[in-house]
């Protein structure tokens, strides 16, 4: 075997082991969309824990200015909008077993409430722990597991491309 074929076979298992990697892979790209218009600035990012009980951060921190308005990034249905901790927080479940949270945001929409891409589901209040200023707290899960909701929104997917390509 030649190290052109090498290279092509590490190439293939690379790109196998990234699709599979990809937690919300099952998601159709241009499904979802940011919960802030325009596309806001990460504060602080996700940072899963290897397990359960061990500390991380869950989700993501967006720059935003209270009272702006927190949209439902995919079609789905509020499970809840009410107070946890102390905190007005906005969850919707999506197709898929995906379940979007929104904190802090005083919601507009109820329980039971189907919900488009883009639907006003409340709007930012201050008051979450993590940021210096006002920011909304989206975090994204499926079953149990936190996903990092930015791999719902990336905008250029990853590609690989054969070694021996024009060009190369």
């Amino acid at each position: 075997m030649n190290i052109t074929r090498v290279l092509q076979a590490i190439t293939v298992c690379i790109a196998a082991t990234l699709s599979l990697s990809t937690p919300v892979a099952s998601a159709v790209p241009g499904e979802f969309a940011w919960p802030l218009r325009p596309k806001p600035h990460v504060v602080t990012p996700f940072d899963g824990p290897e397990h359960d009980w061990l500390p991380g951060h869950r989700g993501v921190d967006l720059a935003a200015e209270e009272g702006r308005s927190v949209l439902a990034v995919a079609d789905g249905t509020v499970v809840f909008a009410g107070t946890v901790a102390g905190k007005p927080v906005v969850s919707v479940d999506h197709p898929g077993g995906l379940r979007s949270t929104y904190e802090p945001v005083v919601a507009s929409v109820a329980a039971g409430t189907r919900v488009r891409r883009g639907s006003v589901l409340g709007s930012v209040a201050s008051g979450h722990d993590s940021c210096s200023s006002t920011c909304l707290h989206w975090g994204i899960r499926r079953g149990r597991d936190y996903l990092d909701p930015t791999a719902l929104v990336r905008t250029r997917p990853i590609r690989l491309k054969p070694l021996d390509a024009p060009g190369r």
